[in-house]
């Protein structure tokens, strides 16, 4: 079966920096752009950041954009995403998604098909 698992986040804090990983399985995702979402605690999941299926176009969320970077390693079936600087806003269960559709990039919710469970950021000040 289709399966993303998140790993790397944790409980760190103010000023850190943690570096999470999506590792697909049960297909490839070499054509397909990447996303991580996250969602707190009575708040609707939002967009963090994206990246297209060659890895060359990377889009980002104003509230990470000069803090969070987003990588991909297609041999590797992997995308990470490297956040430096945290703050306790940061804070919010992360998700990877895989795009829909090859070649396709976006923001919304329904252009993603494959989503993990999710890793737990915690960012303490």
């Amino acid at each position: 079966q289709v399966q993303l698992v998140e790993s790397g986040g944790g409980l760190v804090q103010a000023g850190d920096s943690l570096r999470l990983s999506c590792a697909a399985s049960g297909r490839a995702f070499s054509l397909n752009a990447m996303s991580w979402f996250r969602q707190a605690p009575g708040k609707e999941r939002e967009f963090v950041s994206a990246i297209n299926w060659s890895g060359d176009v990377t889009d980002y969320a104003d509230s990470v954009k000069g803090r969070f970077t987003i990588s991909r390693d297609n041999a590797k079936n992997t995308v990470y995403l490297q956040m430096n600087s945290l703050k306790p806003e940061d804070t919010a269960m992360y998700y990877c998604a895989a795009g829909a559709r090859p070649f396709e990039m976006g923001r919304r919710l329904s252009e993603f098909t494959y989503w993990g469970q999710g890793t737990q950021v915690t960012v303490s000040s």
